[in-house]
């Protein structure tokens, strides 16, 4: 296995929406490059980087996997990453790292949603984006349909640099538009060269012409040679591809169909030839160990710096850690410093991944992507470099989890198997969040999507043996009061000995909405002595966090204890505690009391045929459409809407728009429930209270 320098380098992720072909093609470049002998299959379940036990079982990527191939005297890294809109965060952590975004479309569907969310993580990192036209063998695939799509979504720089040979069941190649020639594949993958059909010499002039033309205008010094001579040599657009496609002036498409290795090899010759290198972005940002800015140069002959992206594990060799080699070389002798955890490792062994295959190397240098394996006290996000100059690059940040189930294992005692089992999972899937929520007392596993969190489940059972109850989680609704009102709360008791006696009056009235709770001390002339005064507090607390309707905190009020008496033997903070815990009582009781359930944010993605049907649906809802705004082909609605009425909205979105649509959400404010909707909630939840008192007895 060769060691390769940065220039020689290519780091390409696969990136576009679920069912476009992309592990297809990580595996007919494998195949083609003769890094496998034959062609894997994901209906076969035998692809390369589809190796996991989910993904075979349901033919998609689940997670980001890695293979590479060597071609042309280049090693070229793929980054196969999932296309489905619960899992399509893990493209975007590929994109961190990645040097080269190739965007697959299907070229019969056209961009579709997901294609458009991976060009905007594209953007957000500054990746240069190639786009690869996929499954051109498909039935009713078309050149200038597809072409279309591609540039009213993403604009005119997305210019063709092949143009297909015969479409759906007839295609067999691609016009190279630099060089002029036909490629022609046999089964193999392999490629022939000959003139341009005559059918098509008008459409590679006139496609050429335009590439030319949209290369001169982003380059000065072209422009100025295009002007005197009325074109461009081969050389010269090669150059001007490249440096255009590296600033993100210019993205090339290219087709291919990759089941059949279609494509596939003058897909790697694009890449050689112009995506850019690691060592071209010159140095990468990061930070110091006390914040402030530092950049460390992309070069061999710099200190050893990396960037644990994906971590995979692994039932036989443990956790994989994935590293992208910002500086230095990486070598089993090397002592990497974590300086988010301020520890040192070892390593063991320096590995390549081939899908599930790994290669052990002795060394790689900076540019490169690598793994180790059983790293001790590394996660993904981490910085390690060497420890004498150490940088700390920023880590990619996730969103918040979109849907939450409550989960409780099937069998009693599994509760801290689960716990265990399910922070192995977070490592290697950082979008998953399990927490309990202190309110409902329900632990919580959260995710971006039903499918998501499905998928979890299954590995728990799979990998770790732990099988699980999933239920829609409980409802945090609060509490609150309209009106205002002034009571006494008087607590006396005597029982032969010291009695108890606490008495105080409180004047309660609502806060703005987010005001949560006020506590105001207007006791003048000693009324109650000062050692008394937090306690009443401590009651009015300990009942509000109870609350009054239907047993769920009360907020956004503001009490005042203005007044009271005491007894000098008989009163305590303990009688004065139940003091002001009667008065929130009765204070509540007759400032109209209402139940308040949280409200969220949503922004829907899905083509624009679906909008009239989701805006309708989101009515039926409660949801208030805020807005609507196209792009291209797809609308964005913006809306609020009760948490309650979401719960399942994902498996219904999903089902509204065949998996074209997704949405995020995020909490916005707590509102009032319908008094309707209001009195059944607070009967299931009394009801649900007289049931765990009985069970208790």
């Amino acid at each position: 296995m060769n060691v390769y320098d940065s220039e020689s380098i290519r780091n390409v992720a696969l990136v576009g929406h679920g069912g476009t072909g992309k592990t297809s093609l990580v595996s007919s470049a494998l195949f083609v490059s003769g890094a496998a002998n034959r062609l894997g299959s994901v209906d076969e379940g035998n692809a390369p980087t589809d190796y996991d036990e989910e993904e075979i079982e349901r033919k998609m990527t689940i997670s980001t996997k890695m293979a590479f191939v060597e071609w042309r005297k280049h090693k070229i890294n793929l980054l196969d990453t999932p296309g489905f809109g619960n899992m399509i965060q893990d493209a975007r952590t590929a994109l961190r790292v990645a040097d080269t975004a190739l965007v697959v479309v299907d070229c019969a569907a056209g961009v579709e949603v997901q294609s458009r969310k991976v060009w905007e993580f594209a953007e957000e990192f500054d990746v240069p984006s190639f786009i690869l036209v996929n499954r051109a063998d498909r039935e009713r695939s078309s050149f200038d349909e597809s072409l279309a799509s591609i540039q009213q979504a993403f604009g005119r720089t997305a210019a063709p640099i092949q143009i297909p040979i015969g479409t759906a069941s007839r295609f067999e190649g691609v016009v190279d538009l630099i060089r002029m020639k036909a490629c022609r594949f046999d089964g193999s993958g392999r490629v022939s060269t000959s003139d341009i059909p005559a059918e098509l010499k008008a459409a590679a002039d006139e496609h050429r012409e335009k590439l030319i033309e949209l290369v001169a205008e982003s380059n000065d010094e072209l422009m100025e040679k295009y002007f005197e001579e009325g074109t461009l040599s081969d050389d010269e657009l090669v150059r001007g591809i490249r440096d255009e496609a590296a600033r993100r002036a210019i993205f090339p498409v290219l087709y291919a169909a990759g089941v059949k290795s279609i494509g596939v090899a003058t897909l790697l010759d694009a890449l050689v030839d112009f995506a850019p290198d690691p060592a071209r972005a010159g140095a990468v940002a990061g930070t110091d160990a006390g914040g402030g800015a530092l950049q460390r140069r992309i070069a061999v002959d710099e200190p050893f710096s990396a960037y644990v992206f994906k971590t995979i594990s692994d039932p036989f060799t443990g956790r994989i850690s994935l590293l992208k080699i910002y500086s230095g070389s990486l070598t089993d002798q090397t002592q990497p410093y974590n300086v988010r955890r301020e520890s040192s490792e070892r390593i063991g062994h320096v590995i390549l991944m081939r899908g599930k295959e790994t290669i052990t190397v002795p060394r790689v240098h900076a540019g490169d992507i690598a793994a180790v394996a059983k790293f001790k006290d590394v996660r993904t996000g981490d910085t390690l470099t060497d420890k004498a100059s150490p940088i700390v690059y920023p880590e990619v940040v996730w969103p918040e989890p979109m849907i939450s189930f409550a989960i409780e294992p099937k069998s009693r005692g599994d509760e801290e198997k689960i716990s265990t089992a399910i922070q192995k999972l977070i490592e290697e899937d950082p979008g998953l969040r399990y927490e309990r929520e202190p309110q409902t007392r329900e632990f919580l596993l959260s995710g971006q999507g039903q499918m998501h969190v499905e998928v979890a489940v299954s590995r728990l059972k799979k990998r770790y043996g732990v099988e699980v109850h999933l239920h829609p989680p409980k409802v945090p609704y609060r509490e609150t009061i309209r009106g205002r009102a002034e009571v006494q709360g008087r607590h006396k008791k005597q029982t032969g000995g010291h009695g108890q006696f606490g008495d105080c009056k409180i004047r309660v009235e609502p806060l703005p909405r987010g005001g949560d709770f006020e506590f105001v001390d207007e006791i003048f002339g000693g009324a109650i002595p000062k050692q008394y005064i937090p306690a009443v507090e401590k009651g009015i607390q300990e009942a509000r966090a109870k609350g009054m309707l239907a047993g769920f905190p009360t907020v956004d009020f503001k009490v005042t204890l203005y007044d009271g008496s005491y007894h000098t033997v008989d009163s305590s903070e303990m009688a004065f505690k139940i003091a002001g815990r009667l008065a929130f009582r009765k204070a509540v009781e007759q400032a109209k009391p209402v139940l308040l359930e949280p409200v969220m944010n949503v922004v829907i993605e899905a083509p624009e045929e679906y909008a009239g049907d989701l805006m309708g649906d989101l009515n039926s809802r409660r949801g208030r459409v805020q807005g609507m705004e196209v792009k291209g082909s797809t609308s964005v609605i913006r809306a609020q809407a009760p948490l309650a009425e979401m719960l399942s909205y994902a498996s219904d979105l999903t089902s509204k728009t065949g998996g074209h649509g997704n949405y995020t959400m995020a909490f916005d404010h707590y509102d009032e429930v319908p008094v309707n909707l209001a009195d059944k909630i607070i009967e299931a939840a009394r009801t649900e209270r007289t049931g765990q008192d009985e069970d208790d007895e």
